[in-house]
């Protein structure tokens, strides 16, 4: 059984402090190299279910408008979220055979470059959809995004959450980079928590290894350990490499909202929780999956209040020059 008794359970206040463990400059010195590691330009845009046959999707990715549509064989389609006609939005046009119509004149697009529109490379992973934005990005493109490994599709569960906070993306890997706030800030999820291995100075192995509790009930818990690592500049994957549950994930994508530099940023947070286990029970729970994603979300719901509390606290002291890191 994955479940444990804490028969020695530690109150909230009693548990050791972690703020010497939590060192300004150790997180700085991980943000900083996970900030260098290369994106191809692609971002996050949302759960790949978000888009369906029914109508077009629109994001806006870095200050730029977009949006993205299914064709009939279910492929996925993205540029600019303006007409080239006379600027309508194409968010609010209309899908009629695979084509976009727009909804102010009926230009109609079919995903090919077409009266000075042009489209845009989209990726479906089966779990979350890519946009590459070139001019955003700034970097050399990549034909496909760098994906995380992930428990086989069809022995997985799967849900993604989407929050928006006023920040920058790179308040949001920080805070995903600092697991020791875990139990002190999110004490109706976790306990016992204890950073293993964590960079120290000069170190560029930037995993961060944790063993920690989940709490189910009262004293019930699922105890086991957890990788961190930032593959890129905007992602931070957490994976169970122990316990129950060994080889899921949980990938969390900062995607700016706005341009860079703006004075009052908006960053979307996209987290993916890909759930495997090669327990035979888990079949159950595969079957149970349209009923369990609801309460996924809502448990990543109710952590990202808190942590897109900490993000926009980080951005405000950095903004006033404040932050102590």
């Amino acid at each position: 059984m994955p479940l444990r008794l804490r028969r020695n359970g530690v109150a909230w206040e009693r548990q050791r402090p972690t703020w010497q463990d939590a060192r300004p400059a150790r997180i700085a010195e991980v943000l900083d190299r996970a900030r260098a590691r290369p994106t191809g330009n692609w971002f996050v845009v949302g759960a790949a279910s978000d888009l369906t046959a029914r109508g077009p999707l629109g994001r806006t990715v870095a200050g730029t408008e977009t949006v993205l549509w299914r064709d009939e064989d279910g492929v996925p389609h993205a540029g600019p979220g303006a007409c080239p006609h006379l600027g309508a939005p194409l968010k609010d046009g209309t899908v009629r055979c695979g084509r976009l119509i727009c909804h102010w004149h009926g230009l109609a697009l079919d995903g090919a470059p077409f009266a000075g529109w042009a489209p845009w490379p989209v990726h479906d992973d089966g779990v979350l959809l890519w946009v590459r934005l070139d001019r955003a990005g700034g970097e050399p493109p990549t034909e496909r995004p760098a994906v995380p490994a992930r428990p086989r599709a069809g022995g997985a569960v799967a849900a993604v959450y989407t929050g928006v906070g006023g920040c920058e993306p790179e308040d949001v890997v920080a805070n995903r980079l600092d697991p020791w706030h875990g139990a002190w800030l999110h004490p109706y999820s976790f306990v016992d928590l204890t950073v293993l291995d964590a960079p120290g100075d000069g170190d560029t192995d930037d995993v961060l290894l944790v063993d920690v509790s989940f709490k189910v009930a009262g004293r019930v818990v699922v105890p086991v350990r957890a990788a961190f690592e930032a593959p890129d500049a905007r992602t931070v994957v957490m994976r169970i490499v122990a316990g129950e549950g060994e080889g899921s994930v949980v990938e969390t994508h900062a995607t700016p909202l706005t341009p860079p530099g703006a004075r009052r940023p908006r960053t979307a947070v996209v987290e993916a929780v890909v759930a495997g286990s090669d327990r035979r029970g888990f079949a159950l729970a595969r079957a149970l999956a349209p009923l369990l994603r609801p309460a996924m979300r809502a448990t990543a719901g109710r952590l990202w209040r808190d942590d897109l509390a900490y993000a926009e606290r980080r951005f405000a002291l950095r903004r006033d020059g404040r932050f102590p890191g």
